[in-house]
């Protein structure tokens, strides 16, 4: 927002710098991006009077002008035609150095001599205005300086607002914080005016057919005014704030958003059919023309501003060409109102345009100040184009909207802020920003906000209050109080960070997307009809179609970025994201939420360098980088097993990971038509998807500590002949469980298939290693042990040791 330091101090008192009070309200948490001085004339700059304007001999669209500056009387050629005798203008002396280095100096301007120049606005760095001279007050004095005449040294601050705080894009806004941080008072504008001729409700009708899109519609008028340029204050206050002036009435109604925050539009009450106002949907395919000049196609979610037969404009975005304010208006209908900030934003979002009006209506207004808004921009009015205010206004609020009622826990907010403030000074601060505050008991206040700030509806949001008022930099640094414990206060986040650690060490990356994704993405994974895929959430008010549904995986999130990754040429991906799927298992109840972990390689292991060859990702991959994220997790009892649940992947290359009768997720190689689905261009693409909420279900709560071990590992190699069907993981089990503790590690060195074995068998290699904690092994000991092994592994599979 940009922001005038003198239209400021209209209404509140500033006694501190202008950097100071840039400091102060960076640290109350609206950030002032930019703080610039402007309005400094340079003091050769002068009021010059103009006593006698006269065609230029030789040149049409020239003018001779004689003018008195106070110690002389001067000829200047002059350009402008809006001078006559008599007026005030400002006049650029011989030595003058104007913006961009141009030197004024006397000389001839096609044969005829002149002493200086006269001055527009825009030549002053005062307004954008170069329609003609500046034409200054009569009561200045001639030869004055025209920096001191007129005094616009100012100051330019531009402030980050966010969106939590709409209440602070405006003047009177921002007003209101300075004097709740500094302890002054807030100066109001009056809003006090004439009354004449027949009640609005005799000439005009407003009927609001969409009351949820617009809660509360104002409306006054005000007859025979005269359409003129604005005052140069107004202009100059609309050019600081990067507003075009138009004219005065439309000047009013934008300097009025700039002041108050709510916006307002003006119509020409005579184009308007059976001088009607109504607020209705539009149909879906209509056509309208906007101010801008663009016509624009409406669907049935735009709220419309109608008269009696025809739309005139786009509820709280933009009005129509065919009531817009021309220089033949005389009788003006202001409109005050307050829409649905949703409906606004999908509005302006669907017809593509962002409005100063739109800006604020999305993210919420006072409905409150709807009236007061409405009574400032005709007060103006009457001051600035004349004319007469019809009595009374329209005024539809049929469903009054209350500020929530708050209890503030005092020992509550000192213990979040790690502070120690007296209930008192709470009291007077939330009483500083307009609060309703009463004593509910000894240790609770209850707070009522005002209906503009919209961002404060519960107890931690008066806490952040609080802790503006009393200052972030003066909250004292404390460290947390940790209790000792077994097991960690939220092991959903221990969980998290260790995974994530686990996951980036191996060489994935981290990645975020959008929990909103299309209905379509249950197709591109080849969900049937009744799989939990399509189990959507549904949102109310979808920004598009793309993100309408709440996603119930983290697949499509993750194949969009490889799909463009692999479109920029990044053909080697390993990418984890960790995050909610919602399911809507019941439409009666609330949807489902859990929290997910999922990861995807493809390409090759690594890149191809001088010093190594490379290949190409596969099952083996994902499935090592799964077993490591489990183990270092605590999670050691897992299984892998064929039966896989997913309908996305490739069934011979794929599995469930399993704790005992518990699946925590799949593994496997995706199907070719979901590649196809999300035109993914690569060889084989392999993922990986846990239920962490499962996970903590059967992972051990703590971790047991091994020491290292002080005696030698010894080591067997063995080769079993099975048949084909038999699984590696069984084998492994069956060696861990007969062994015992005696049994460090055991490892697949190698698997044989061919003539040697038979069509039905293979040959799988293994590396044991032994260790005891007691004492080194010796190798009759290590023998026996193998020699129960193989005995196992015969009985529970058919296994035999292979002689070779």
């Amino acid at each position: 927002m940009k922001l005038s330091l003198n239209w400021l101090k209209e209404y509140v008192d500033i006694n501190i710098t202008p950097q100071e009070l840039a400091h102060i309200l960076t640290m109350a948490g609206l950030e002032v991006e930019a703080l610039e001085k402007i309005g400094d004339i340079h003091d050769k700059i002068i009021v010059a009077k103009v006593l006698s304007v006269r065609k230029h001999p030789k040149a049409d669209r020239l003018s001779l002008c004689d003018v008195d500056t106070g110690f002389s009387t001067v000829q200047v050629v002059c350009g402008a035609t809006n001078m006559k005798a008599g007026d005030l203008v400002p006049m650029a002396l011989p030595g003058t150095e104007l913006r961009g280095g141009i030197q004024i100096k006397e000389s001839k301007l096609r044969g005829e001599f002149s002493g200086g120049m006269l001055m527009a606005e825009d030549e002053l760095g005062l307004t954008d205005n170069h329609a003609g001279l500046m034409i200054l007050p009569s009561e200045l004095e001639v030869g004055r300086t025209l920096s001191d005449a007129i005094n616009p040294l100012d100051w330019f601050y531009e402030i980050n607002i966010t969106p939590n705080r709409p209440d602070c894009a405006s003047v009177i806004g921002i007003a209101r914080e300075v004097a709740a941080l500094t302890g002054q008072k807030l100066k109001l504008p009056d809003v006090q005016y004439r009354e004449e001729g027949v009640p609005i409700s005799e000439v005009a009708r407003v009927d609001v057919v969409d009351p949820e899109g617009c809660p509360r519609y104002a409306a006054g008028m005000i007859q025979d005014v005269s359409i003129l340029p604005s005052p140069f204050w107004m202009r100059y206050r609309l050019f600081v704030s990067g507003v075009r002036s138009i004219n005065n009435i439309v000047d009013i109604s934008n300097y009025v958003l700039l002041e108050t925050g709510q916006p307002l539009h003006t119509f020409d009450y005579n184009q308007l059919e059976e001088h009607r106002i109504v607020v209705a949907r539009a149909e879906q395919g209509d056509k309208f023309f906007t101010l801008d000049g663009q016509e624009r196609t409406l669907n049935s979610e735009h709220l419309m501003i109608c008269d009696g037969k025809k739309p005139v404009g786009i509820a709280g975005i933009m009005g129509g060409l065919n009531s817009e304010i021309t220089d033949n208006s005389s009788n003006i209908l202001i409109e005050s109102a307050y829409f649905n900030p949703v409906t606004i934003r999908r509005g302006a979002k669907s017809v593509g345009i962002s409005s100063e009006a739109s800006y604020r209506f999305e993210r919420g207004i006072d409905i409150e100040g709807v009236t007061y808004a409405l009574k400032r921009a005709l007060s103006l009015s009457l001051e600035l184009a004349g004319g007469k205010i019809n009595r009374g206004l329209i005024d539809l609020y049929p469903k009054k909207i209350e500020p929530p009622v708050i209890d503030l826990r005092v020992d509550k907010t000192n213990n979040f802020l790690g502070a120690e403030i007296p209930k008192s000074e709470m009291t007077s601060w939330l009483k500083a920003l307009s609060m309703d505050v009463t004593e509910k008991d000894l240790n609770t206040l209850k707070v009522i906000p005002p209906t503009y700030r919209v961002d404060i509806a519960r107890e931690i949001d008066l806490v952040e209050e609080i802790a503006r008022m009393h200052g972030y930099d003066c909250i004292p640094e404390t460290f947390p109080a940790i209790r000792p414990s077994d097991k960690a206060d939220m092991p959903s986040l221990v969980l998290h960070d260790r995974a994530c650690d686990i996951l980036a060490g191996a060489g994935f990356s981290e990645i975020i997307t959008f929990s909103f994704i299309s209905p379509e993405s249950a197709n591109l994974l080849q969900a049937g009809e009744n799989c939990p895929l399509r189990q959507f959430v549904k949102l109310i008010n979808p920004l598009t179609t793309e993100q309408s549904v709440m996603r119930t995986s983290l697949l499509p999130g993750l194949l969009s970025i490889v799909k463009e990754n692999i479109s920029h040429g990044e053909q080697n991906l390993k990418l984890f994201e960790w995050g909610e799927v919602f399911f809507r298992e019941d439409s009666n109840e609330l949807p489902n939420e859990r929290v997910m972990v999922a990861g995807v390689i493809t390409g090759n292991y690594t890149s191809k360098k001088w010093h190594n060859e490379t290949r190409p990702v596969d099952f083996y991959d994902i499935k090592g980088a799964v077993e490591v994220l489990l183990e270092s997790i605590g999670l050691s009892n897992f299984t892998f097993e064929r039966r896989i649940s997913g309908e996305s992947y490739d069934k011979n290359i794929s599995c469930n990971i399993c704790c005992g009768e518990t699946i925590l997720g799949t593994m496997g190689k995706i199907a070719k038509e979901v590649l196809d689905g999300y035109e993914i261009k690569t060889g084989a693409l392999f993922v990986f998807e846990l239920d962490i909420e499962k996970i903590l279900k059967v992972k051990s709560e703590r971790f047991e500590f091994r020491s290292v071990g002080k005696y030698p590992a010894v080591f067997r190699d063995i080769s079993i002949i099975v048949n084909k069907n038999v699984e590696s993981k069984s084998i492994q089990d069956i060696i861990l469980k007969t062994g015992g503790k005696l049994v460090e590690t055991v490892d697949v060195v190698s698997v044989f298939e061919g003539e040697k074995f038979g069509p039905e068998k293979k040959a799988i290699s293994y590396r044991i290693s032994f260790r005891s904690v007691e004492g080194t092994l010796d190798g009759e000991q290590v023998n026996r042990i193998i020699g129960q092994v193989l005995d196992s592994i015969k009985a529970e599979t058919g296994g035999t040791l292979s002689e070779g």
